[in-house]
This record gives structure tokens, sequence and C-alpha cells, in this order.
């Protein structure tokens, strides 16, 4: 998968526990008008029409040609072609998909890459989950070209594309696991980012007018501080639930199907 230039960046790895059903889990993510809804990454996923996605319960479907959108529905976006493919029944028990993307604009810090989707089924520990699946994804990706780019893409976009992939990965999670669709976990994370930027302004208010404006502004960011300490709502999506780091080699190579598609 490429990477960035000069010394080569870490490709992004995210890895959640999901207590439902491999069949289901399977069925929110292959199929576009249930990845669009659940993936932060992603405003529109459309697939051409001569590569419309097969049923879900094709062990092998053949590559498909798809395109994305990152944006208003009537603004300024993102855009860009893709091509993937998935394997439903291995060998192993395990199933998999892979993709290729590139942007159609200089503009998109994500200028092409690959990665992977791997879904292992393992026994759950819960008695009311009688089935667990472990979701993870590898992917990497060209970014800017240059020094600068090269810099940007280490210390801000990598960062935030890898936050808002587990992000999104958590908010897949609550849907799988307790129906709670994603439109409504958006509007739980907004509403608790909400509640704590209220609080921190309550303080600081109340301490200003007791002592003065500096002493509010130092105890509103200290709250504001102190409350990213707390754990979010059950019913919040939240990046710091997934895994970051391979586990293992296994996990973390890219499937052989990736290396049999061709670039978009």
């Amino acid at each position: 998968m490429p990477g960035s230039t000069g010394r080569r960046a870490r490709p992004i790895y995210v890895e959640i526990q999901i207590g439902a059903a491999i069949d289901v889990v399977w069925e929110l993510t292959q199929r576009p008008q249930h990845h669009q809804r659940w993936d932060a990454r992603f405003s529109r996923i459309t697939y051409a029409e001569a590569s419309a996605p097969p049923p879900a319960a094709t062990p092998s479907p053949p590559p498909t040609r798809f395109r994305y959108t990152l944006g208003a529905r009537h603004g300024p976006a993102l855009t860009g072609t893709g091509v993937t493919t998935a394997e439903r029944c291995r060998p192993d028990g395990t199933r998999i998909s892979a993709l290729r993307f590139s942007s159609d604009t200089r503009l998109s810090p994500l200028q092409d890459g690959a990665g992977y989707w791997r879904y292992l089924s393992v026994p759950s520990l819960a008695a009311s989950t009688p089935e667990t699946v472990r979701f993870v994804t590898g992917y990497d990706y060209r970014s800017w070209p240059g020094r600068l780019g090269d810099l940007l893409d280490r210390r801000l976009v990598r960062p935030i594309v890898g936050w808002l992939t587990a992000w999104s990965f958590d908010r897949l999670r609550l849907w799988a696991e307790r129906g709670i669709t994603p439109e409504q976990s958006r509007l739980n994370a907004f509403s608790e980012v909400l509640a704590r930027l209220v609080l921190a302004a309550a303080g600081a208010l109340i301490t200003a007018q007791a002592y003065g404006t500096a002493s509010g502004v130092a105890v509103g960011l200290t709250v504001l501080g102190l409350s990213t300490l707390v754990p979010p709502s059950a019913v919040t999506p939240a990046a710091r639930r997934c895994i970051r780091h391979p586990r293992d080699r296994h996990t973390a190579r890219a499937p052989k199907a990736l290396s049999t598609l061709e670039r978009p």
C-alpha cells in the first residue's frame, strides 16, 4: 500500500469487537446504503451502474467499481473513484474485503491508497451475545506531495483520519449491537459535547463574576480539560473504545485479494 514521501508513515490500523452476528456486520458494511450512514469518512457511496453490488450472500463477488463523496450534497465536496472486492466464505472461516481508491482532486489529503476489512468471528464472553466479531481495518495512502505535504500528513491528517475511522467503527458497533442508528448516535455525540461545553462555560461565568475574567477563563479551561477524562456515555460513539495498534501479524497483514485489484 502506498505511503507518504520520505520516511514511511505508519499505516492506519483500527480494530473493534462487535457483539453481533457476523452476517449482521457484513450486511451493514458491505451495502453502500448502510456503509455511508455510519462511516464519517464518506457522505455518499454509489456503485457504477454496470457493477452494482451483488446479493450479500454471494461467496466471492467480482470486483465492483464505485464513486465516493465527502461533503455537502449541494456544496463543495471531495470526490473520487474506487474498486473493491470481497471474500465471504474463506477456508479459515474469516471474511475479508479489499479496496483501492483514487481522488479526483489535488485538494484531497488522501490522494490514492488501498486497504482492507477483516472479519473474524470469536467466542463471546457475554451470555446475552452468542457471537462476537473482531472487525479490523488496515489502510495506507499517498497524501500531498513534498516535504510540507509529508509533514501535514504526519502531524495533522493521519491522526485525524485514524481517529475518525475509530469513531466510525464504534458508531457501527452501536448500530449492530444495540440498534442505535448512526444518525441517533451522531446526535448523542453532539449532545454530549454540548453538555460538556455548557458545563465549562457555566463554571467560567460563575468564577469570572466572583474572582475576575482571568480566573474564570482558567476555571473554564480546567473544567473542559477534566471533562475529557470522563468516559463517554454508553450510547455515544467513542474512538477510545477501539484498538489502534495490531495485536498480531495476521490481522495486520493485507489479504492477497488486495494485490489482485487494479487501480481505479
